[in-house]
């Protein structure tokens, strides 16, 4: 005897309609494929440092870089992600190219672009006023053209808790009077001249500053030419980068430097 048909037989208890399932594997096949992207693509310093920082201290995962257990051998995370991780550090770069911005800024708005150049070295931001910017030849006297420059510059500066170094340099043409028995004199006068200002007429804290005369011995253009010899008679303002500033000597100004970029205190053991 015909089993009597169960009316709720041909009734579809499902939770979901039976797309669902098509549209399901469509999703997940298109998560892989932008996972794929995604790994095959540069990875930004900055939210890898966020990523990293949220997941630090949380059921052990990368604490303090040596967390994860495979087979009892503990795995040095560092080394794992040193590759992806810039030689610069993070943020670094992206910080001195925001001031940079704004100094260029500033460049503009007092008409000094075409005689400061400004560029981003393995040392920092380096602002390199050019031949007579500042000075007249063979004079450590400021020229009252750039001061206002210079002030403006020094407001701009003072938010940035970075050491600051002031370099001079000249051409390799012997100077030999009273007061310059060499170019070594020279550019140190020269150096000092603005450290003083940017102390006494702007806004920078003194231990911040540090003053360099390289005399004829760092040029950045042959000494064959008077074109050439114009090149290599400069000051360059050069804001270090964090992980150069840890290397200089302890000052006020290196607590706040910590603090901000969270940076190892100066003379911390390994």
């Amino acid at each position: 005897m015909p089993r009597k048909k169960n009316r709720f037989d041909n009734e579809d208890f499902s939770s979901a309609p039976a797309y669902m399932t098509t549209w399901g594997d469509m999703m997940s096949l298109l998560l892989c494929f932008f996972i794929l992207l995604y790994s095959f693509s540069s990875v930004d310093a900055q939210k890898f440092r966020a990523i990293i920082s949220a997941f630090q201290g949380m059921s052990g995962i990368l604490d303090s870089g040596r967390s994860i257990v495979e087979e009892g051998n503990m795995i040095d995370t560092a080394s794992m992600y040193s590759d992806l991780i810039p030689e610069d550090g993070f943020g670094e770069i992206q910080e001195l190219e925001m001031l940079a911005l704004k100094v260029s800024e500033l460049l503009e708005e007092e008409g000094f672009t075409d005689q400061v150049e400004l560029g981003i070295e393995d040392r920092g931001l380096v602002m390199r006023f050019k031949d007579v910017v500042l000075f007249d030849l063979g004079s450590d006297e400021l020229k009252e053209e750039p001061k206002d420059l210079l002030k403006r510059l020094s407001y701009i500066l003072e938010q940035v808790p970075l050491p600051i170094r002031i370099e001079g340099h000249t051409d390799n043409l012997p100077i030999n009077n009273l007061r310059f028995p060499s170019n070594w004199e020279l550019s140190v006068a020269r150096a000092t001249r603005v450290v003083r200002f940017l102390i006494e007429e702007g806004s920078l804290a003194p231990d911040r500053l540090s003053a360099l005369g390289f005399g004829e011995y760092r040029p950045i253009a042959p000494n064959t030419s008077a074109w050439e010899r114009a090149k290599n008679r400069r000051v360059d303002i050069v804001v270090l980068r964090p992980s150069l500033a840890e290397s200089e000597p302890g000052a006020a100004w290196l607590d706040e430097l910590n603090r901000i970029y969270k940076a190892k205190p100066a003379g911390e053991d390994e």
